[in-house]
């Protein structure tokens, strides 16, 4: 069993920043991806960005440019850092974390931009 636990979602203003982050513990040997994805009212969940352990990263073209990710492997923890947010971003996001079989999904958590 893994147990993830996300933070950092929350209500901001276009043109602010958000950092969410996503601790994973419990079986959580030969992790191969980490990252964030996203589902807004009405749409698909869609990536936002994710991260290989030896580094390579995907983005969603939305989010390049303003997204960054990044991990901490020593504590098995994820990170999204979101700039100039826009209220097209506003979506429930969720941490996955990807065993190449399997996969595991966090609880999510809301970020709201306004306008």
């Amino acid at each position: 069993q893994v147990q993830l636990v996300e933070s950092g979602g929350g209500l901001v203003q276009a043109g602010g920043s958000l950092r969410l982050s996503c601790a994973a513990s419990g079986s959580i040997a030969s992790i191969n991806w980490m990252g964030w994805y996203r589902q807004a009212p009405g749409k698909q969940r869609e990536l936002v960005a994710r991260m290989h352990t030896f580094a390579s990263t995907n983005y969603a073209g939305s989010a390049k440019g303003r997204f960054t990710i990044s991990r901490d492997n020593a504590k098995n923890t994820v990170y999204l850092q979101m700039n100039t947010l826009k209220p097209e971003d506003t979506a429930v996001y969720y941490c996955n974390v990807n065993f190449g079989v399997f996969e595991y999904w966090g609880q999510g958590t809301q970020v709201t931009v306004s306008s």
